[in-house]
């Protein structure tokens, strides 16, 4: 039997009162304060360690406790939250229907297509260190885990993660090149192919 406790139920039980928020505000603010990090550790310290620090087992006890601790944290997070905010709203006034227009498009053509296709651009950039031809897989290819060629050795593209996964591996028999997606664009480790 499966028991469920929804978050509202979890607040009431936990502290007694529910807060509620005008609808989307609670959206925008969040983003504002990912943008802004105000309730990072170096802002409002490391919560899941304080609460285990904590010798209170009731809110009322942490809370009072967690704000002797850092008095100045919630000030400190809502002030990063309201300039963000300011940010938000002025950039919020720049936005119009054929900017929302770019942005889909940007999205559903431009990143879309990068995003599934990187595996041919670095095919392309590890051929050209090695000064080979490179190729897509085909289909019969494909099925045993090629994505590609590199002059006429087989390859296959994994993200860099798939190395930490070993007991999820697949047997893959030819050589793999791992690669990360960072924010400046994707990080290749070739290694093996270019041995």
């Amino acid at each position: 039997m499966i028991i469920k406790i929804k978050n509202e139920e979890l607040v009431r039980e936990l502290i007694g009162e529910v807060k509620n928020f005008p609808k989307y505000t609670t959206q925008i603010i969040n983003l504002a304060n990912q943008n802004a990090q105000g309730t990072r550790p170096r802002v409002v310290g490391q919560l899941s360690e304080l609460i285990q620090e904590c010798p209170e087992k009731t809110y009322i006890g942490w809370k009072k406790w967690y704000l002797s601790k850092h008095p100045k944290a919630i000030e400190n997070a809502t002030e990063k939250i309201t300039e963000m905010i300011d940010n938000l709203e002025k950039a919020l006034k720049k936005i119009d229907k054929s900017m929302i227009k770019r942005w889909a498009e940007d999205l559903i053509l431009e990143k879309t297509f990068v995003g599934l296709r990187f595996q041919e651009a670095i095919l392309k950039k590890v051929a050209g260190i090695k000064n080979v031809d490179y190729r897509l897989a085909e289909r019969a290819e494909e099925s045993k885990g090629i994505d590609g060629l590199i002059g006429k050795t087989p390859v296959s593209i994994k993200p860099i993660t798939y190395k930490l996964k070993k007991s999820l591996r697949e047997e893959i028999r030819h050589k793999i090149i791992f690669y990360s997606k960072t924010k400046t664009g994707l990080e290749i480790d070739a290694s093996e192919v270019l041995k």
